[in-house]
């Protein structure tokens, strides 16, 4: 069977590459992290939701801690992994307000104030990083960046 290339990529997507793994990632950063808000501002139904939430916890991407006893009830919060995925959805956010929406629906805004206008950047020179100047290399063995090297 053909599991196609190796990648990081694909390894992420397995986790959140679905429309309300994110969307879930987004309303716990948000800072709605009980049950009720994650299902109302995302529009997923509850079964959808249940799952993406065990699968993002299995993930190591969320964690569950009380805040009721009787009836037990959690809320959701981001681990290490999970606030990490903030910056991919502010990338995510910037790219959609550019190419699909008329009116940004939310706005961000740096700490020091200004308009959030994301830019990657190399750690070790400090230049900023277009998609042009990224030189990729293969490490798997048995690939090239054209497929595989003995198909």
């Amino acid at each position: 069977m053909n599991t196609g290339r190796p990648c990081s990529i694909a390894d992420a997507l397995r986790i959140v590459g679905e429309r309300w793994a994110l969307l879930a990632v987004r309303e716990i950063a948000f800072g709605n992290r009980r049950f009720d808000e994650i299902a109302r501002n995302t529009g997923a139904s509850r079964d959808i939701l249940t799952a993406r939430l065990r699968s993002l916890e299995a993930a190591g991407v969320i964690t569950r801690r009380p805040y009721s006893d009787r009836p037990p009830r959690f809320e959701y919060h981001l681990t290490e992994s999970g606030r990490e995925l903030r910056m991919i959805l502010n990338m995510l956010r910037e790219w959609g307000d550019r190419w699909l929406a008329d009116e940004p629906p939310v706005k961000a805004a740096h700490t020091c104030g200004h308009s959030l206008d994301l830019a990657f950047t190399c750690r070790h020179c400090g230049d900023e990083v277009r998609p042009e100047d990224v030189r990729l290399t293969v490490n798997s063995p048995g690939w090239a960046l054209s497929g595989p090297e003995n198909p």
